[in-house]
């Protein structure tokens, strides 16, 4: 499958949204993390939408892979730079999406996505980094390259700048994927809720 990798626009979190919620449906840590237990993936979605507004579309990057022969949308990267916080981080900080965050998690959700991910947050490095928050690729591309061509693009960046990365993954498959492209597990955080997500570094090149 060719692929294309574009920034998104605000016209695109609807989309991003439903695809990364067809990937995340299933992952430990995401659903540890909001105490959603099983949600659907419409219940995701309406979570992942203020989540993409309040972060990183205002303060990062949205990165999104559509298959070139017709523009579909099959995958989406959420980065945040350097001296930036993590998505959720912004949360409280975006008074126009506390609504939508309510209707998607509720008071006892919010506050526990709040307290998981100040957990999570503590085992990020202090040295400068990007830091990749999630990736996903909908259903029908799985095993098409596409979580390939999202990392790519943005590291070549990342590269340029001379700067480390870093991300969480709950999942053995996903840590192949990042291995290859160059990161490394340096720990396993055990301090989240019902999850054992590895945190794993890229250093600069």
């Amino acid at each position: 499958m060719e692929l294309v990798v574009t920034p998104a626009t605000r016209a695109d979190v609807s989309a991003a949204a439903a695809v990364l919620a067809e990937a995340f449906k299933d992952d430990a840590a995401t659903l540890a993390i909001t105490g959603l237990g099983r949600p659907t993936v419409t219940q995701l979605a309406a979570l992942f939408r203020p989540l993409i507004r309040s972060g990183p579309l205002r303060h990062g990057h949205v990165d999104l892979a559509r298959r070139a022969s017709d523009g579909l949308l099959v995958g989406v990267a959420l980065w945040e730079p350097p001296g930036r916080a993590s998505p959720l981080a912004h949360l409280a900080h975006e008074a126009t999406e506390l609504p939508a965050f309510l209707r998607a998690l509720g008071v006892r959700g919010m506050v526990r996505a709040a307290r998981n991910q100040a957990r999570l947050a503590a085992h990020r490095p202090t040295e400068r980094h990007w830091y990749l928050a999630m990736i996903g690729a909908a259903d029908e591309a799985r095993g098409a390259g596409v979580g390939s061509a999202l990392l790519a693009s943005r590291l070549a960046v990342v590269d340029r700048e001379q700067m480390p990365a870093y991300l969480e993954s709950s999942s053995e498959q996903n840590r192949r994927l990042y291995v290859r492209h160059g990161f490394a597990t340096t720990s396993i955080i055990t301090s989240v809720e019902g999850a054992r997500p590895a945190a794993m570094w890229r250093p600069a090149r």
